[in-house]
């Protein structure tokens, strides 16, 4: 599903972005977490839309589909973060290193 997904969008989603300054290495420990709030982000999004669905019927994973949900809705997450995300990663990597330059 998430090839799929992957496919259907424009190039310029998967264009990985750049830092503010042109030329300057990323701070490594900043940029994880920005990748990992982006990645929480698209979880909540996800696990919304999930909410509305209903698995009733002969198809339908009864309980186990409903313990083992959030954790797939939190792999959707990570693998479209990988992917290029929804681009907040990048606005929060700039956001961490200015409040780290305030509190200098």
């Amino acid at each position: 599903m998430i090839a799929s997904l992957a496919a259907a969008t424009p190039a310029y989603v998967h264009t990985p972005m750049q830092a503010s300054t042109p030329g300057a290495t990323r701070n490594a420990k900043a940029w994880a977490v920005a990748q990992e709030f982006e990645s929480q982000f698209i979880s909540v999004m996800a696990q919304s839309m999930f909410e509305g669905i209903k698995s009733d019927g002969p198809f339908d994973g009864g309980q186990g589909e409903g313990m083992f949900r959030s954790l797939l809705v939190d792999q959707y997450g990570k693998e479209m973060t990988k992917a290029g995300g929804i681009g907040i990663a990048s606005n929060i990597y700039n956001e961490i290193l200015k409040l780290q330059e305030q509190g200098r």
